[in-house]
Parts: C-alpha cells; sequence; structure tokens
C-alpha cells in the first residue's frame, strides 16, 4: 500500500498549489465546485461539449476538436481543480503515444488473429481508396480517443480516485464505460458488460500505471483505428475500412454485429492485461488507497 506522500512522489497528483483550504476563500460555492465531484461535473460539462460538437465534423474536425477539449480539460484542472496536469505533459508524450498505440495495436490484432484462427473471420480487400480511408479514420478517431479519454480517465477515474480510492474508481469508471456505450447499435447487456471489463477496467488500470493520458489516448486510438481500417464494427458502427470482414459461427466467437469487442477472446486477452497492469501500477506505488483518498481531501 502506498502513502499519500508515496502516490505523489510517483506521480499521483495531491491537491495543487493554494488549495489548502479553498473553500476559507471561496465560500459554500468554491468549496463545492473545488471538490472532486464539482470539477469531475465542470470538465464533463466542457469536453462533453466539445466532444459533442465535432465528434461527426468533416475532414480534421474531430482532430481539432481534441485540441479544445485537452484545452478546457488544462483550463479546469489548473483553475477549478487547482491541481498539476503531469497527465497530460508535453515532455514525453509521443513516446508514451507510441507505446500506448503498440500496446492497443497488439490487443486487436492477437483478438482478430485468434478469432480468425478458430473459423469466426475471414478478411478480404475492399478496393476502397487507401489515402482517403486512412485519413478520415485517424482524425476520427483521435477526436473519439482523446476526448473519451479526458472523460473517463482524466477526469472521472481521478476525481473518483480521491474520494475512494484507485481500485474502486477503475470499477465505478469501468461500468460506467460500458453503460455508456449501450445505446450503440447491436448493443446489448452483454456487450456493455464486455466493454466494461475489456476496455473501461482496463484502460483505467493503464491509466493508473503510466499515469499519462498519451499512454491511454494511444492504445484507445490504434485499438478503435485498427479494428476499423479491418472492417470489423467498432461498438457496433461499421465504417468504410481497408477490408471488409465476413463472421462466420456463434457471436459468442465473433461478436456479432456489435463487433469484437463482444467476443470471449478479447475480453479474456483485457482482464489479463488489466490485472498486469494493476500488479505494475500497485508496484510502482501508483495506486491510492481509500483511506489515502480521504486523507488527501482532509490535507
Amino acid at each position: 500500500m502506498s502513502t499519500p506522500s508515496t502516490a505523489r512522489r510517483a506521480g499521483v497528483p495531491g491537491p495543487g498549489p493554494g488549495s489548502d483550504d479553498p473553500g476559507a476563500r471561496d465560500g459554500r460555492l468554491g468549496r463545492i465546485v473545488r471538490s472532486p465531484l464539482g470539477w469531475m461535473v465542470t470538465g464533463l460539462v466542457g469536453v462533453g461539449l466539445v466532444s459533442a460538437l465535432t465528434a461527426t465534423g468533416p475532414g480534421p474536425v474531430p482532430a481539432l476538436g481534441a485540441v479544445a477539449a485537452l484545452a478546457v480539460y488544462w483550463l479546469v484542472m489548473r483553475r477549478v481543480a487547482r491541481r498539476p496536469t503531469p497527465e497530460i505533459a508535453r515532455r514525453g508524450a509521443g513516446g508514451e503515444a507510441l507505446l500506448g498505440g503498440a500496446t492497443g495495436l497488439g490487443f486487436v490484432a492477437v483478438s482478430a488473429l485468434l478469432i480468425t484462427a478458430f473459423g469466426g473471420y475471414s478478411f478480404s480487400w475492399a478496393g476502397h481508396g487507401f489515402t482517403a480511408v486512412v485519413w478520415s479514420a485517424v482524425m476520427v478517431q483521435t477526436g473519439a480517443a482523446v476526448t473519451e479519454e479526458l472523460l473517463f480517465r482524466g477526469l472521472a477515474l481521478q476525481a473518483l480516485e480521491q474520494l475512494w480510492g484507485s481500485r474502486a474508481a477503475i470499477v465505478i469508471t469501468g461500468l460506467f464505460f460500458g453503460i455508456a456505450h449501450l445505446s450503440v447499435p447491436e448493443a446489448s447487456a452483454w456487450s456493455a458488460l464486455a466493454i466494461a471489463v475489456e476496455a473501461g477496467v482496463m484502460l483505467g488500470a493503464a491509466f493508473l500505471w503510466r499515469r499519462n493520458i498519451w499512454f491511454v489516448a494511444g492504445l484507445h486510438f490504434a485499438w478503435n483505428t485498427t479494428e476499423g481500417l479491418l472492417g470489423i464494427p467498432v461498438s457496433g458502427h461499421t465504417a468504410e475500412g481497408l477490408f471488409t470482414v465476413d463472421a462466420h459461427g456463434s457471436a459468442v466467437l465473433t461478436g456479432g454485429g456489435f463487433g469484437l469487442e463482444a467476443a470471449r477472446v478479447p475480453v479474456v486477452l483485457g482482464v489479463l492485461l488489466a490485472v498486469r497492469m494493476v500488479v505494475l501500477a500497485r508496484r510502482g506505488g501508483r495506486l491510492l488507497p481509500r483511506r489515502s483518498a480521504r486523507h488527501t481531501q482532509a490535507g
């Protein structure tokens, strides 16, 4: 178990400068807004609004939305929460994004290969324009990966972690991540649970391990982009890819119309990865226990 000082040394931000007693200066409203739930809601509204306005825009609009979402996140964390933001530091961002991207690419590639080996998938070249397809996928998935990671891991997970500790925060944000995918095409109770475990929990564990938005955004981006280019539905959404995929056999193997995330193979792989990442986070002193979380808020 890590103490609050150990967690801060390992990269877990505590209260920011001047935040020892912000309520004493700002009154009751200030205490509410600057509490973990207060700045979480403020950030969710701001980043969520940017995402809603840009996610489905043409050309580079989703990627530009990701830049705007980062600016909103920075403002909320620095001005409202009064916290430092090492998780979005530019130094080392490229390396973290590449490491996350390699992890996401490996996860999807191994899952798709195993499903194909078991007779679940067969692929054929789609014949669409290579450049146009890749450009569209990169722009859309950049926006989706960055904004979703800011919402779920940057804001929700870190706020809930301050209240109830890292492990509870992973579980709660994972469940909400699954619930958020209930409204997509071909969704079911099982697909929501699968997304909660293999994506929500795993991405939460990845954030706690690296304490870096660039890493989880890179993982998320590579995951979705690889699926889309292979022609596999991404959480029920089928986009124009470089390949088309034919699914054979049970939805237990292929994920059915929802796509790879609802198949059993990636769920198992996601659990294994999440467990490993939590272990690495614990060894690095990056988990905040519940008792320490309460102490951090009180101190």
